[in-house]
C-alpha cells in the first residue's frame, strides 16, 4: 500500500507540466511544435536556450520534491526502505509526466525527471551519470543518445552500488530498486525509439548544430 501511495504522490508532482505551462505563456502548445515532445529538449529548440534551462530545471525539481515528500511522510516508519520508496515516488513523477491526465496522457519522455531521480541518489551516481550525458553529447551532439545512454547506465549504477552496501537496504529491497529502475530505462529507450530510428538513419537533430551543417 506505502508503494502505491508513493506512486501517487510522484504522480500528483509530475503532472505539473512545465514545458506546456512555459508554451502558453508564450502563447503556444509546445506538443504541437518541432518533435511534439512536452520537455526539454523540444522546448530548447522551439523556444530557445532560456525556455531549455527553465523546462529543465523545473522537471528536474518536481521529481525530486517527490522523493522529499515521501521522505517525510515516511521515513519514520520505512526507514528501512527509503531509498526504494524514493525510487516509487520518482517513478510517479515520470509517469506523471510522460503520462499527464489533465493533458490526453500527451506529454515528455521523462529524461529530465529522471535527471531528478539521479540527483536524489547519492554523489557517486550523480558524478558517473553527468561525466557520461556530457560527454556524450559535447562529443556527438545528440542529446538523445545522451539520455538513452544515461537510463541504461544508472541500472548499472543502482546494482553495483547496491551490493556494495551503498544504499544500507535489505536484498529483497535492493532486487525489487533494481527491476524498478529497469523499468523505468526500458520505458525511457522505448520512448526514444523514434530517435533510434533516426540515430540509425543518421537524420537525428543535433543541439547546437549551425545552419550550413544541417
Amino acid at each position: 500500500m506505502v508503494r502505491l501511495a508513493c506512486l501517487a504522490i510522484g504522480y500528483l508532482f509530475g503532472i505539473f507540466q512545465t514545458a506546456y505551462i512555459y508554451g502558453r505563456m508564450h502563447g503556444i502548445d509546445i506538443r504541437e511544435y518541432g518533435s511534439g515532445n512536452a520537455g526539454t529538449t523540444n522546448a530548447l529548440r522551439v523556444l530557445g536556450k532560456k525556455a531549455g534551462l527553465i523546462v529543465f530545471l523545473g522537471d528536474v525539481a518536481k521529481t525530486v520534491l517527490s522523493v522529499v515528500a515521501v521522505r517525510l511522510l515516511f521515513g519514520a516508519s520505512h526507514p528501512d526502505m527509503l531509498p526504494l520508496l524514493g525510487i516509487y515516488a520518482a517513478a510517479g513523477a515520470i509517469l506523471g509526466h510522460n503520462f499527464p491526465v489533465q493533458l490526453g496522457f500527451k506529454g515528455g519522455k521523462g529524461i529530465a525527471c529522471t535527471a531528478g531521480l539521479i540527483a536524489t541518489l547519492g554523489p557517486v551516481v550523480i558524478v558517473l551519470e553527468a561525466v557520461t550525458f556530457l560527454i556524450t553529447v559535447a562529443v556527438t551532439r545528440y542529446v538523445s543518445l545522451g539520455s538513452i545512454l544515461v537510463v541504461i547506465e544508472l541500472v548499472v549504477c543502482l546494482a553495483v552500488l547496491g551490493q556494495n552496501g551503498y544504499y544500507g537496504m535489505s536484498q529483497g529491497h535492493l532486487l525489487e530498486f533494481y527491476a524498478v529502475a529497469a523499468c523505468l530505462s526500458a520505458m525511457a529507450v522505448y520512448r526514444h525509439r523514434a530517435n533510434i530510428r533516426r540515430l540509425l538513419n543518421g537524420t537525428e537533430s543535433k543541439v547546437f548544430q549551425k545552419k550550413s551543417e544541417s
